[in-house]
Order: structure tokens, then sequence, then C-alpha cells
């Protein structure tokens, strides 16, 4: 797929893969949009970066999930390609009582119904395009093989990566393309909870996950696994019980 001189629509970039593939993206003499939750952070990253916009949108919100598909299709009418990558990862002990209900709904309406309420609107509005078109999902290595203290996360990345098979299965006939990219553990704010100090690492870096997915993108490779994420899917292919109790012995 061509990587330049396309119109992005990025979710989750103020920060992390978001922010690094946005860079990426503008660098290439892409437009891109980046959305999330928090204006300040967006308008700096634009302030100091050509070829972007910025939109302040909750994707949890239907009304702001809206409001963003029909000002981003009326603003820039060549979007051509959408990037799903918001999300949240939080600690959850199912043992413990009384549970958090509240960072399990946010959890869920972020990765999970969020990103596919996303492709609802964009996907019928991509195959009504002429030119080439992608709806790009980022989901988690965790999506083969879960770990215990992020449950809920590992479900929604688990979900996403099951809806993306199915969503590129409806749109095989089309020219839209349904990318999923699996990252590992990134040196973000999302992985910066204690699971993630306990593995000893802080992660790749956000920009050499981006420049991959990129060539991933450059190359039309649908399904890309990234790293140590590649290694829990080959696992989950091999010993899934196995191997997620030796993975949640390390962490």
């Amino acid at each position: 797929m061509n990587i330049v001189n396309n119109t992005i629509l990025i979710t989750g970039a103020g920060s992390g893969i978001g922010l690094a593939l946005a860079r990426q993206f503008s660098n290439l003499g892409n437009h891109v949009i980046i959305c999330g939750r928090k204006e300040i952070p967006l308008k700096l990253v634009c302030d100091v970066n050509q070829n972007m916009t910025y939109k302040v949108c909750d994707i949890a919100d239907p009304k702001q999930r809206k409001e963003l598909f029909e000002w981003t299709t009326s603003h820039f009418p060549n979007l051509n390609i959408l990037v799903n990558n918001a999300g949240i990862q939080m600690e959850t002990d199912f043992t413990v009582s009384p549970l958090d209900d509240e960072s399990i709904t946010n959890q869920i309406d972020i990765n999970f119904k969020g990103t596919i309420a996303m492709c609802a609107l964009f996907a019928p509005y991509f195959k009504g395009k002429s030119g080439q078109t992608a709806i790009c999902n980022v989901t988690s290595g965790l999506a083969f093989i879960p770990i215990k203290s992020v449950p809920v996360y590992c479900a929604t990345k688990a979900g996403l990566h099951s809806f993306s098979m199915c969503l590129r299965s409806q749109l095989r006939t089309s020219k839209v393309k349904v990318f999923e990219f699996l990252p590992p553990v990134v040196d973000t704010n999302l992985h910066r909870e204690p699971s993630a100090k306990k593995q000893g690492k802080t992660g790749v870096s956000p920009e050499s996950v981006a420049e991959k997915i990129v060539k991933a993108i450059k190359k039309d490779k649908e399904e890309y696994a990234i790293g140590r994420a590649l290694d829990l899917k080959i696992a989950s292919r091999i010993a899934p019980h196995f191997f997620h109790r030796l993975l949640n012995k390390l962490v």
C-alpha cells in the first residue's frame, strides 16, 4: 500500500505509538489528524510538526465519536486511512472486593467497544471511495498469551484481534484493507504499570514500533506481530496453556 500522500486519522496520538506513527507519517508527506482526550499534548504536537491537525475526542463517548467522524470527513474529504491506536491498560484483581467497576468499563469502552464503533463509522465510508483506503487496528501480543495482572486489557485485545479478522473477511472483496498490528511491551505510559516493571523491562521504543508498522503497511502485511509479540503468537499455536503458566510465573 502507498504510504505517501495519504490523509490519516490516528486515535490515541498524544503520546506513545500513536504519536510516533503520526510523526513518521507526517515526515513521509502525509497529512495526519491526531486525536485524543487531552487537548494540550495534541496542540503541542501540532505546533512543532508539519502536516498535522488535531481534534479532541474520547472514542469511548458515542457522541464524540460521531462528531469526530462528521468533522474529519467534511473537513478532510481525502481521508483514507484510520489507525485505531487508542487504548488503556489497568491492573485488575478479581479476588479483591469491592471490584473497581469503572476501570473495567473504561478499558472495554476504549479498547474494544470504541474501536469497533470507529470501524463501524469509517468502513462504509471508505468502501464508497474510489482510491486505496485502510483501517489499522493496534492490538497486542497479549491477545495470544494473556497475563493475569491485566485480564480485562488482554480480553479486549483478544476480542479486537478476532474482530479484525472478521472485518477483513467482510471487506475482502472491497478496496478497503484491514491491518492488525500486535506490538510487544513498549516504553510508553501504557506499560508503566507495576506488572510491567516486574518484568525488568521498559519495553521497546515507540519509534521502532512505528517504523515497523509503516513498513508493514507498505508491504501489505495484514497481520503483523512485532518482536516478542511474535513469540507469543507462535507460543499460542504450540502450547498456549503451558506458555500462559510460564509467562505468568515471570510477571
